[in-house]
């Protein structure tokens, strides 16, 4: 009896002793500290350079800054410069972008220069793409790199994971997301000890990252859209639809991806696949105007200001030229993340639903339209459900979401990722 009763106690996970938590502090604070100023540098330079190629210099040539010309000229132009860092440049900027996510692999130091350049350069010419994916491979080369010599006894597998959630605390402004993307890390991994203690070193370098770019850049995706109250049942059927119509959107665009990657594939030199990518965005900005260009954070703020402002037909081309420019970017080689475009086509389709029908509520179109996008491009769903509630900062519309999420990720999951393998078959 007694033997029985052993044998059906519960396991007890142990914990880790704070003795061995306490010596990853310092590295993790040095990480967070150095992967935020690698992404606001390379921010703050694209910045600079954009305000340039899109101010004073169409200015001086007497052409139209958002002109169909302009745009045309520009986006082929930032292809041709990309195509030549990948030709030229040692490392050739790193692997197929369509190959990565966000959990980067480890690059040797001689890659990330060429990597940092064509992410700067992509982000000041116009292409639909953000910074995530290719900074967070700088950061996690350079915290093995730097990290190993100095503390070469330290686990070679703590680096990538100090670095990755660094960044995404920076790029966030808040621990929290990176918590969250780690937690679904983790548990596709086998470990040991309690969650919490698997957490403490990456959360501690999410907040130093996001306490540093607090401090420097004051980052805020609120859109200061209409205050939104206590949700009724009509809320909870137009999260229910917006959030499904979104992640089936998404997945048209994740469809698509393997076959545009294949084309541009074929033309085999990045001299031709990116200046050709790049002719494409053209035509594509020429439908959708500017606001379909750059990584759309500042574009969705411009849509969030007005959301009567326009009908829901162009609420409609603005959702589907902003995702074929995601994938058209993201297949020919640009050099850059998939999270930021899909918000701003959640955010058009989520302001389309309000326009079409009345009584759905712009936050609750918003959200939702987010969080089924992102949820289909992504696949990460607690990163989706936090940058869907960001958005909107009303604590109403959280328990909206969450029950949205639950048909929007029946719709996703098992099937393709907006990720492929390196001989271009989609992960699943």
């Amino acid at each position: 009896m007694v033997q029985d009763s052993e044998q059906r106690a519960p396991s007890v996970t142990p914990a880790t002793p704070a003795r061995v938590l306490l010596p990853s502090i310092l590295p993790a604070v040095a990480v967070g500290v150095v992967s935020c100023l690698v992404l606001v540098g390379v921010s703050v330079a694209a910045e600079e350079l954009q305000d340039l190629l899109w101010g004073p210099l169409p200015d001086a040539l007497r052409i139209g800054r958002y002109s169909v010309a302009w745009m045309f000229v520009m986006l082929v132009a930032t292809g041709a410069a990309v195509g030549l860092v990948v030709w030229k440049v040692p490392g050739h900027a790193g692997p197929d972008p369509a190959t990565v996510g966000l959990d980067a692999p480890v690059l040797p130091p001689a890659v990330l220069p060429g990597l940092l350049l064509a992410t700067a350069l992509m982000l000041a010419g116009g292409p639909s793409l953000g910074p995530e994916n290719p900074i967070i491979a700088v950061n996690v080369g350079l915290a093995v790199w730097l990290g190993g010599r100095a503390l070469p006894r330290a686990p070679s597998r703590m680096w990538p994971a100090l670095a990755e959630a660094a960044t995404i605390g920076a790029l966030f402004g808040t621990p929290v997301a990176a918590a969250l993307v780690i937690s679904e890390a983790l548990a596709r991994e086998e470990t040991r000890g309690l969650l919490w203690d698997n957490l403490f070193p990456p959360l501690t370098a999410a907040a130093a990252g996001a306490l540093t770019a607090t401090l420097v850049e004051h980052p805020s995706f609120d859109l200061d859209l209409p205050s939104f109250g206590r949700p009724g049942w009509g809320d909870l059927s137009a999260a229910l639809v917006v959030a499904s119509a979104g992640a089936l959107l998404g997945m048209g665009a994740v469809r698509s991806f393997p076959h545009v990657h294949g084309a541009f594939r074929r033309l085999r030199h990045p001299m031709l696949m990116l200046p050709a990518g790049g002719a494409v965005l053209g035509v594509l900005a020429a439908l959708g105007g500017h606001l379909t260009l750059f990584k759309g954070l500042d574009e969705i703020a411009v849509l969030a200001r007005d959301p009567e402002g326009r009908s829901a037909g162009e609420f409609a081309v603005l959702t589907v030229v902003k995702l074929a420019a995601l994938v058209v970017a993201a297949s020919c080689g640009f050099r850059g993340g998939r999270i930021f475009p899909a918000v701003f086509a959640g955010t058009a389709l989520g302001l389309c639903a309000h326009a079409l029908v009345s009584g759905v509520h712009p936050s609750v179109g918003v959200s939702a339209g987010v969080l089924g996008m992102l949820l289909a491009i992504t696949r990460q769903g607690w990163v989706s459900l936090f940058v869907a509630a960001v958005l909107v900062a009303s604590p109403g519309v959280i328990a909206l979401l969450c029950i949205a999420s639950l048909p929007a990720w029946l719709l996703v999951t098992g099937r393709p990722q907006m990720q492929l393998r390196p001989d271009g078959t989609p992960v699943r």
